[in-house]
């Protein structure tokens, strides 16, 4: 992934805010940056004529702006002829004690040996620029400055500066409520998070740039935001869909010819292929892209590209290609001190040394990957290093190293593939959607009000008219007749619109609700998939993954069969159980209520729960009666005794007690309890219970939780006419209860004080 390349093209594009000063036409920054633009270039030169080549030329502050311009435009064609642009704008500047013109050929100069990685340049000339403006009270160039600095600090790995930066930046454009502004910062601020690790913040902000750009028909921005969301879905391994973002990017990048962008594009899809195991299809790309960069001088892309090469080449065993190319990105990123390429090229040697299977080697690389990792804190970079270790371990056979290794690896790509961040992106996709439709009705609405007010106008006109001809009663009569008449029937027409747009309104609200309702169930799915699967198929892959790493013995894996299957069984009946579920969930669903023991099922759950109870040092203890007959659905009784038992091993600790009991509580009704002697809770937290989705605290083993169960247990219990309540202490334990019916009561039962 090229985590650090996006930020080169927010750098090339600037700020749309940004106006420079003395042109006739305020144009941004951006305004060429985005796109190539070669005839704005050759419109500039035109306009500059002889200013630059004839020695004698007058010097005047639009000429200097002019060529402060050209630079701009040259950054993402040609660097270097940047570079020569700003040096002359500044010298012509400082001719005439022009400061403006001064500090914008210093930003010129700052992106270019920022781009270049010669930061102590960049930063010299950033600073000089700053207090330029700050002397000159320019808060729009003191903002586009503030931008670029924050850039140049997040390439630098420098979170912190960065993040200040882009802060600084922000309440600029927040008081001038500069919206193209803001939006540049919350992309900026999705970057710093994204490059820390904090997925769900850069998501976040991501989005709120996405949102903005599109309610200002700014595509090339958009195409920025594709591209960063399609590194998210990267991360979580959604590959088709993160293909598709690309793609939408690449394709506003070819339109506009912004050669930096197509780059970006070209490597981030080649990185999906090489994640498919599509090595051949990957290599193009990967070229198409070292092309550009090589002829831009992009550091950052070329430690990248090189890197991807050398992966490539390792699969399809060309080793000595691949070090080579390992050699040339690892040299690049020492040098210009980038971080994260180097923590990439590092687990780029262990994947390769693993594939060599040189597993000292591979370990080696894997430490010092590691180490780098966490100092940074990117969680999809200390997984990488995780999982390289793991397969070294493995190589080594020190499998209980490695089996601790993969644990690690498995925890740090779960927490990338969160349940928060996949609503998130399904949550977004819904609003984004339904904004741009509700854009579209507005432009409609905005144009039959034009259309209205050109009737009123001309309403106004037959009223002079009327006054004019005002002599003549017969003449006063047609035309007040006329008039009338036309009056009625804009009325009329005006009521028939009205109606129109007040059905359209109701048939919107409808189908808001009903896309309301399907994300509502989306999300419990999900959320119900994330809690109750995990655990288990996060044990049959390791299982599995030990297996295809010769990791244990044939023999081995054959006493692991009968565990395997009872896993696989679990979670086959808890599948079953979860399309009940679903099911009951929509509008034609038939209720399967019946007479049973409740026995039966919470031996059931008891017994899949035993092993997990013990490895925690947790007693679970089974004292339902035998003869208890309820009246309810089974499946559902199921989920939430399930449920509870987890949240119950989930809060206790070493040599706790969990007891699963039942009792009649009148002639109607049974009441079943779960009782832990666990952690408890405090009277905040009961209050939350059963209301809304809470913020599901960790276990006594840093478990994890959806915050979603409880909800759930309520709706299910509920459907089956009884009630859940709970009783709880901090530090002495929990009580949840629940009520069903016998199998002779089948009304709603009565309010019960909990």
């Amino acid at each position: 992934m090229r985590r650090y390349l996006t930020f080169i093209l927010l750098l090339l594009t600037g700020l749309k805010a940004f106006a420079f000063k003395g042109l006739t036409l305020h144009e941004s920054v951006s305004g060429g940056a985005y796109g190539i633009a070669s005839y704005r270039v050759d419109s500039l030169k035109t306009l500059l004529g002889d200013a630059l080549t004839t020695k004698d030329a007058p010097i005047d502050t639009v000429t200097i702006n002019r060529v402060n311009k050209l630079a701009s435009e040259f950054v993402d064609i040609n660097p270097d002829s940047a570079l020569y642009y700003g040096k002359i704008a500044i010298d012509k500047s400082i001719a005439i004690k022009y400061n403006h013109g001064i500090a914008d050929g210093m930003v010129q100069l700052g992106k270019v040996y920022t781009m270049k990685g010669q930061y102590e340049k960049a930063e010299k000339n950033f600073n000089g620029s700053k207090l330029l403006y700050m002397k000159m009270r320019d808060d729009d160039g003191l903002a586009d400055c503030y931008i670029n600095i924050g850039r140049m600090y997040n390439h630098m790995s420098s979170f912190g500066l960065a993040s200040y930066y882009f802060n600084q930046a922000f309440d600029i454009y927040h008081r001038s409520k500069n919206e193209a502004g803001l939006a540049a910062c919350y992309h900026n601020f999705g970057m710093v998070a994204d490059n820390v690790g904090k997925s769900s913040s850069a998501l976040d902000n991501y989005f709120k740039s996405l949102s903005l750009d599109i309610k200002l028909h700014d595509n090339l921005a958009t195409a920025n935001n594709y591209n960063d969301i399609g590194e998210v879905m990267k991360e979580m391994e959604i590959y088709p869909k993160s293909m598709e973002y690309y793609k939408n990017a690449l394709g506003i990048w070819q339109h506009s010819k912004n050669l930096q962008g197509m780059s970006t594009a070209y490597q981030n899809i080649a990185e999906v292929l090489m994640n498919e195991k599509r090595y051949n299809e990957a290599i193009p790309y990967v070229q198409n892209s070292l092309k550009i960069t090589l002829a831009q001088d992009d550091k950052d892309g070329l430690a990248g590209l090189y890197r991807d090469l050398a992966l490539c080449y390792a699969n399809k065993k060309a080793f000595p290609t691949a070090h080579n190319y390992l050699d040339k990105s690892l040299k690049i990123a020492t040098d210009y001190k980038l971080d994260g390429d180097k923590i990439i090229t590092l687990n780029g040697y262990a994947t390769v040394y693993n594939l060599e299977k040189d597993y000292k080697n591979a370990f080696k690389y894997g430490q010092l990957a590691k180490a780098a990792a966490d100092k940074l804190g990117n969680i999809s970079l200390r997984a990488k290093a995780a999982f390289e270790l793991s397969e070294a371990l493995g190589g080594l056979e020190q499998y209980a190293e490695a089996y601790e290794m993969r644990k690690q690896y498995d925890d740090l790509k779960d927490s990338l593939k969160s349940d928060e961040n996949v609503q998130k992106l399904t949550s977004y996709n819904l609003e984004s959607s339904f904004a741009e439709k509700q854009r579209r009705i507005d432009e409609e609405r905005k144009a039959q009000d034009e259309q209205y007010q050109e009737k009123i106008q001309r309403q106004g006109l037959l009223s002079i008219i009327f006054f004019i001809i005002i002599l003549g009663m017969i003449a006063v009569l047609i035309v007040y007749y006329r008039a009338k008449r036309r009056q009625q029937n804009i009325n009329i027409k005006l009521e028939e619109k009205n109606h129109e747009v007040l059905q359209h309104q109701e048939s919107l609200n409808a189908q808001a609700g009903k896309l309301n309702e399907s994300n509502n169930l989306k999300d419990r799915l999900i959320s119900v998939l994330a809690h109750d699967l995990r655990a288990p198929l996060s044990t049959l892959r390791g299982l599995f993954g030990l297996l295809e790493d010769d990791s244990i013995t044939h023999e081995q894996f054959l006493s692991m069969i009968p565990q395997a299957l009872k896993k696989l069984e679990y979670t086959s009946d808890f599948l079953d159980t979860l399309l009940f579920w679903i099911n009951s969930q929509m509008e034609n669903f038939t209720n399967s209520t019946k007479t049973f023991t409740i026995k039966e099922i919470a031996a059931f759950e008891v017994q899949n729960y035993q092993e997990q109870a013990t490895e925690k040092g947790i007693r679970l203890v089974d004292n339902v009666p035998d003869a208890l007959a309820v009246t309810a659905d089974p499946n559902s009784i199921r989920i939430v005794i399930r449920n509870l038992i987890t949240n119950a091993i989930k809060f206790s600790k070493k040599d706790d007690i969990i007891n699963v009991s039942a009792s009649v509580r009148d002639e109607s009704f049974i009441l079943l309890s779960v009782k832990d002697s666990g952690v408890g809770m405090s009277e905040k937290q009961l209050n939350k219970l059963f209301k809304s989705k809470v913020d599901s605290g960790t276990g006594t083993n840093n478990e994890s939780g959806t915050g979603m169960g409880l909800l759930f247990c309520k709706d299910l219990i509920e459907k089956c006419n009884g009630r859940i309540w709970v009783e709880s202490i901090q530090g002495s334990g929990t009580e949840f209860f629940f009520t069903l019916p016998t199998s002779n009561v089948k009304e709603e039962e009565p309010a019960l004080a909990s």
